[in-house]
């Protein structure tokens, strides 16, 4: 059997279910004291395009993505939409200002 390719820094943990329609809860990178909830949003249930706070691009309808939003009181207000890559690496990479 192959071996599985490990990230440097151990094993990411497991994300929990936070009972919002099948949000999980992840835990922002580092530096930022927020858990989201994060929800996967598959191709055939993305209806309208938006723009990705993290490299500012277009995200067309019929598109799996991610949406995302603070865990904390009104933080569904802040929900955002991400790509699925963006959303992974937004530690290393950073922000758009589209995002604040």
């Amino acid at each position: 059997m192959p071996r599985r390719h490990r990230r440097a820094g151990g094993e990411r943990p497991a994300p929990r279910r936070d009972g919002l329609g099948g949000a999980a809860l992840e835990s922002g990178p580092s530096g930022d004291p927020d858990d989201y909830h994060v929800r996967r949003v598959p191709g055939s249930r993305a209806g309208k395009d938006y723009r990705c706070p993290g490299c500012d691009q277009v995200i067309t309808a019929g598109s799996p993505h991610v949406v995302a939003w603070p865990d904390r009181p009104r933080g569904e207000d802040d929900r955002r939409h991400w790509h699925s890559g963006c959303w992974s690496g937004r530690a290393n990479r950073g922000l758009t200002r589209r995002w604040s």
